[in-house]
């Protein structure tokens, strides 16, 4: 079910700006917004953006620098 969010305290020319945002896409502020935390929602923060990648890291197979070079020069012949 959806909730209402307030924020308080933003700057008018922040306002501004995510207003003329909404208008060039032809949306309401309500609906640049909400795309804008959707968009924001649906990916990882950073800090489990870095979990990931260092859980990756130590348990992903192994690749060394030479076979990283060898491949890259397969595709250069």
């Amino acid at each position: 079910m959806p909730v209402q969010i307030t924020i308080r305290g933003v700057p008018d020319e922040v306002r501004d700006e995510l207003a003329s945002r909404a208008a060039r896409q032809g949306q309401s502020m309500q609906q640049y917004l909400r795309g804008e935390l959707e968009r924001i929602a649906s990916k990882p923060d950073v800090e489990a953006w870095l979990a990931d990648a260092r859980a990756l890291r130590s348990s992903g197979p192994k690749v060394t620098a030479d076979e990283i070079l060898q491949h890259r020069d397969a595709d250069r012949k």
